[in-house]
């Protein structure tokens, strides 16, 4: 049986539709009762990711857990200390965990981790390496960063397998924050001033990720080992927006603003990180995952991006403006 926790997240809710149509018996851990989940799969409400909970009826006859819960980075975070707060979930809760795994008898433990443990940004052409020596520079890095070192500790002391996975920016049906801003820009038809950027950035398909999770569940050559993922083609915001617009069947409206300018603007209005996340380099290179699990990306660019749209509401919301 597989243990997914997280499992109405974003990532974790398509992970546990993935394995119930192909037949894997799953156990999804959830926080609150009422959840939905698809026809056969083990529903259990746990509670929050700490280091006191209580995991010992989740992981009864468990042999693979699938780690997606996380406190998650936000922007404009107001905790008045968020290191602190992002360790008490992403550190003590994920350990915590662990070792109830180990005793359990859990034979691997896949820990869905983030690209933010590499670091924020690369240089052209340089991309990030699975073993790389990590440079997390906001507290979600670090805490992400601290969790995995615990989990290769836990993991050379008992002998449970440990898989660590750490995706980029993950695009799909559901998706929020600034790409589902930019989707909905996209669609109806708002000009975008991001035609004139010519940056690279490694981006993965939800359905990627995902197939990727399923292929470490068993797979004997992933023990312990750490593995970036991506769609194996890096795009450019500018070839992001025309993406999006032949997902949608629409014109790409792009303004060619030169990114000082846009540089410029947000640090007028304090949105500096934004830019820099649209028209940044940040890129993976995915080749160990190849090498070693003989895996490729399913599904291409074009085909994760109408995935994507398909699902995306055409209403505004209340508080939506164009950008």
């Amino acid at each position: 049986m597989i243990l997914v926790t997280g499992a109405t997240g974003f990532v974790g809710a398509a992970l546990v539709a993935r394995l119930s149509r192909d037949g894997i018996e799953t156990r999804a851990c959830v926080r609150r009762k009422g959840a939905s989940m698809p026809d056969g799969v083990h529903t259990l409400q746990v509670g929050g990711l700490t280091a006191d909970t209580d995991w010992s009826r989740a992981l009864a006859g468990v042999s693979v857990v699938v780690h997606a819960a996380a406190r998650v980075h936000v922007m404009d975070d107001t905790a008045a200390d968020p290191l602190t707060e992002f360790r008490r979930v992403n550190v003590e809760g994920t350990l915590n965990l662990a070792r109830q795994s180990a005793a359990a008898v859990v034979s691997r433990f896949v820990f869905v981790s983030s690209i933010k443990v590499n670091g924020e940004a690369t240089r052209l052409g340089m991309p990030f390496y699975a073993d790389d020596m990590p440079a997390p520079l906001d507290p979600y890095g670090v805490s992400k960063m601290e969790a995995e070192k615990g989990l290769r500790e836990l993991a050379a002391e008992t002998g449970m397998e440990v898989v660590i996975i750490r995706p980029p920016l993950v695009y799909g049906p559901g998706v929020k924050a600034n790409f589902a801003t930019l989707m909905r820009a996209v669609q109806r038809g708002w000009p975008v001033p991001l035609g004139a950027a010519h940056n690279q950035r490694s981006l993965v398909a939800l359905d990627n990720l995902v197939d990727f999770i399923v292929t470490c569940l068993s797979h004997p050559q992933a023990a312990n080992q750490t593995f970036l993922v991506s769609d194996g083609q890096d795009l450019s915001i500018t070839e992001l927006v025309r993406g999006l617009a032949r997902a949608v069947g629409v014109p790409a409206r792009l303004m060619p603003v030169p990114v000082w300018a846009l540089q410029a603007g947000a640090a007028l209005l304090g949105k500096r990180d934004v830019v820099q996340r649209l028209c940044g380099n940040l890129q993976v290179d995915i080749s160990k995952a190849y090498s070693l699990l003989g895996w490729v990306p399913p599904v291409s660019v074009d085909e994760g991006l109408r995935r994507a749209v398909s699902c995306q509401r055409l209403r505004p919301r209340s508080d939506e403006r164009a950008p």
